[in-house]
């Protein structure tokens, strides 16, 4: 019975956390602590040596930490939207109908914050020199 109970906390872990504002601006904000870490990352080595370093792992490290979150939250939000609750048409805002549009927008914002960190890091991959 207790081991039952324990696999059910265990396997429903997501479904208590509640998509709230705060979970939905992590996504955007991941996007541009990464793109002022790019600039910071690029001035510093450009400054220090004249050109990017071969293998940045630093850079990659912290491009890979920043999708981890965005992809955790978009997840998050994916698992939140798929709440059942009321067809539409939504005429009442109902405690449901709020988590789903959260959990939406945090899904969309994570798409759109995953593609921004992939483009930031790009020039990494292609630029060698500084000039």
């Amino acid at each position: 019975m207790a081991d039952e109970m324990n696999s059910e906390v265990k396997r429903k872990w997501h479904q208590r956390l509640v998509i709230t504002l705060w979970v939905l601006i992590v996504p955007p904000t991941a996007w541009a602590v990464h793109f002022l870490f790019s600039y910071l990352w690029a001035a510093i080595s450009c400054a220090k040596t004249g050109s990017f370093a071969s293998v940045p792992w630093l850079y990659v490290a912290g491009s890979v930490l920043a999708l981890v979150v965005i992809a955790l939250s978009g997840w998050l939000g994916w698992k939140q939207s798929r709440t059942p609750g009321d067809p539409p048409p939504h005429e009442e805002s109902t405690e449901i109908d709020r988590l789903r549009f959260l959990a939406t927008a945090t899904l969309l914002l994570a798409a759109l914050s995953f593609v921004g960190v992939v483009f930031t890091a790009l020039p990494v991959v292609f630029l060698r020199q500084c000039t």
